[in-house]
Formats: C-alpha cells, structure tokens, sequence
C-alpha cells in the first residue's frame, strides 16, 4: 500500500483519525468533568463545561471520614503514584538491573496498600479495590503461566489431538456465562470455598485459559523451530531451552496476552458477583453507585467512581505501553 502523499489527503486523514479519538475519548472525558462537579451543576438542563471544581465526589466514594490532612496526603500519593509510572516507563535508562526495578515498583506499591487503611478512614470500596488485585494478580499469573506451557506444547505439535484440543477449547469459551456458573456455585459451597479469592481465581482462570492458550500459540507459531533445537544441541533441556530461548523471544507477546486477559478478569461481572458477597471487585461494587438505594441519581458520586476503576488500568497500560504496543505488532504481522 503506498503512502499519502497529497498535503490535502492527508490532512483529511489527520482530520478523520482525530474525530475517532474525540469520538472514543469524550464519554470518559464528560465522566471526567463530571466525577468534579456538584450535584446541582451535573443534573443542570444545559450541560456545563465551565464549572468550579470540588472533589466532594471522590472524598464520598473512598473515605468514611476525612482527616485533617487529607489534602496533603492526597498530593503525596498521587506524587508516589506518577513517580513510580515514570520510573516504570523509563526502567531501561536507569544504570540499575530493570527486574530489581520492576521488583522495587511492586513492594512499593504493596507497602502503599498495605499503609493507606492505616492512615486514612477508608471505605467499604477499598477492600473493593484490594480483592480485584488479589483476583486478577493471581488469575493472570496463573492463567498465563499454563496457557504459556499449553500454547507451546499446541504450537510444537502437529497431530490431530492439538486440533481437537483446540476446538474443545474455544467451543468451551463460547459458551455463556450462565451455562456453567451454577456447578461452580455448588462446588464451591460444598467444600467451603464459596465467597473466597481462591474460588474467584479458579473460575477467572479456567473461563480464559482457552484466549490465552490461542492467543499465545500465534505467538510461539512464529518462533523458528531451530533456535530451540540449537539450544537442545547444546545440552538444554526442552524445558530450560523453553526458558531461556524462547520466551525471550515472544515475551512482547506475553505481555500483550497479560493486559488483555488482565482486562477480560478485571470486567467480569457476572461470575463474580454471582459467587461471592464479600470478596466482590470493583466491577461488581460499581453497580451500588447507578441509582442504588445508598447514592440514589447522584451523578458525580457515580462518575468518581468510574473513574476511580479504571485509574489502575490505566497505570498498568502506562508502564508496559510498549511491550503490548510491540506484542500486538508482532501477532498482527507474524500471526
């Protein structure tokens, strides 16, 4: 395909490509200016752009009580956070090992955790928050741990079982949501892990185990077949070849089937709130805050808390931008 070249054509094409950003962006930009707002400028007949802003919202959504410093506690974690983003983004320039600094972003983060209740008179939405990185931490790192290890196994093998393990696995990941759950429910209730981390991670992993496993075989479909061998050659094992050789190689790919099985996990709705009643995500949690009895119509509570979900999402996509923008590169052009 050649290249625009015609100055008009291709400030049409600019002009296109900016109207579909505006498009996608401005639903979570109104939310934005909305999560800001009173209550008496959300709900006025003319829609207001020009506003002074409060952030009685998000004091509402995340606190029971507000401390004396709030505001300085506030611009300190904030500060942490976006520090610990640049640093994350900006790993490769810093003279230090990048795992020790990736290491180093996660105990921080941990230690952040671990110290906001201590601080500050969180409410009920943080155990909210606590419970989705339990679930989806762990459900990724499982899911992606095996699926890697089965895609690898299905990429290497041509015989007719890979096919039918295959199709058995998208036909089981067509199927409703609704169509399994209840032995799920029931298994878990009989032996005493219902309403459990353990549980949510279990479902969350067998439910996306098939994306992973077709999205990570395209990966490893690409990787010739002689730079294991030469390595087996050279006295690895098949399993430390794995390691060494050719995760390395596809490891943009990994990264990219994380985000998005880190996605799918993160929006579950149905399963979650189905099989728990403490331990719910911030997905489920959410629906307290569309006209429920506790907020009832109160737009910028509903708006900061929408928001304040997809915040992680967001820092996560930041730090490994470029592995995923890499690993979407390679599967469109190698798978």
């Amino acid at each position: 395909m050649r290249p625009i070249t015609h100055p008009l054509a291709r400030v049409c094409v600019h002009l296109a490509l900016s109207l579909v950003v505006l498009v996608s962006t401005l639903p979570f930009i109104w939310t934005l200016l909305n999560s800001f707002k009173t209550k008496r400028d959300a709900n006025a007949r003319v829609p207001k752009l020009f506003f002074t802003p409060t952030v009685e919202s998000y004091t509402t959504v995340l606190l029971d009580s507000i401390p004396d410093n709030a505001a300085l506690i506030g611009i300190l974690l904030f500060a942490s956070l976006v520090a610990l983003v640049v640093i994350g983004k900006f790993a490769k320039y810093i003279p230090f090992p990048n795992k020790a600094i990736y290491w180093g972003i996660v105990a921080t983060l941990a230690v952040i955790m671990w110290g906001i209740p201590r601080v500050i008179d969180v409410a009920r939405i943080y155990d909210n928050f606590l419970s989705t990185v339990i679930v989806s931490v762990g459900a990724v790192t499982i899911s992606v741990g095996i699926g890697a290890l089965a895609a690898y196994a299905l990429a290497r093998y041509t015989g007719i079982a890979g096919i039918v393990i295959l199709l058995a696995a998208i036909a089981f990941r067509s199927m409703p949501r609704m169509g399994y759950i209840l032995p799920y429910f029931q298994v878990g209730q009989a032996i005493g892990i219902h309403d459990t981390h353990f549980l949510l991670i279990i479902v969350l992993v067998a439910v996306n185990q098939p994306f992973t496993i077709w999205m990570l075989r395209a990966f490893f479909l690409s990787v010739p077949r002689e730079i294991e061998e030469a390595a087996m050659v050279d006295g690895a094992s098949r399993l430390k070849a794995f390691v060494k050789v050719v995760v390395p190689v596809v490891w943009p790919g990994i990264v990219a089937t994380s985000l998005f099985t880190l996605l799918v996990v993160y929006h579950e709705f149905i399963l979650i709130r189905i099989l728990t009643q403490s331990n719910q995500t911030l997905t489920v949690a959410m629906a307290q805050f569309i006209g429920g009895v506790s907020v009832p119509g109160s737009i910028p509570r509903q708006s900061a808390a929408a928001v304040i979900s997809v915040i992680p999402l967001i820092i996560v996509v930041l730090i490994f931008q470029k592995q995923f923008v890499k690993g979407i590169g390679d599967g469109a052009v190698k798978g």
